[in-house]
């Protein structure tokens, strides 16, 4: 591993908190073997730092009516800074759209987009993703089924 500042414990901190993300302090605590008081402080450390960007509960899609996840490559017209600029901006503001990639290879940019259904693509698509500047192709992959998924980063 990359000399990352972060040490044994701190890796450890990070690895429970990314699978668990609710788990009191105590339990943190006696899972890597600290303190409690010493445990939040590292926690803290780890906030302040940067390490920890934030904490978020991870929702069913299917559960709240966006069970359709589609990849969306784009290309766009030009690589200017106006142009990239003015694409990610716009990009942003779609409520659908989950993640957005600038990629290096066939497509400039890939996002991933969730549906309620296919109809539900045509309207994100037609209001939306067309309007957005600068694009020249767009090429959308509808997932059939998730077989893996995690937000969990390998610390190894």
């Amino acid at each position: 591993m990359r000399d990352t500042g972060l040490d044994g414990t701190d890796l450890r901190i990070l690895d429970v908190l990314q699978r668990e993300g609710r788990i009191s302090n105590a339990d943190l605590a006696e899972r890597v073997h600290l303190s409690p008081s010493a445990c939040h402080r590292r926690v803290a450390r780890l906030e302040a730092d940067g390490v920890i960007l934030d904490y978020a509960a991870m929702l069913s899609p299917r559960a709240v009516g966006r069970p359709a996840t589609v990849f969306v490559e784009i290309t766009l017209s030009g690589q200017s800074d106006e142009v990239l600029d003015a694409f990610e901006r716009e990009v942003a503001t779609i409520p659908d759209v989950l993640e957005c990639h600038l990629m290096a290879g066939t497509a400039d940019y890939l996002l991933k987009v969730v549906a309620r259904d296919t109809e539900d693509f045509a309207r994100i698509h037609r209001r939306h993703l067309a309007r957005l500047p600068g694009v020249a192709q767009m090429h959308s992959s509808f997932a059939l089924r998730t077989v893996f998924k995690t937000s969990a980063l390998p610390l190894g």
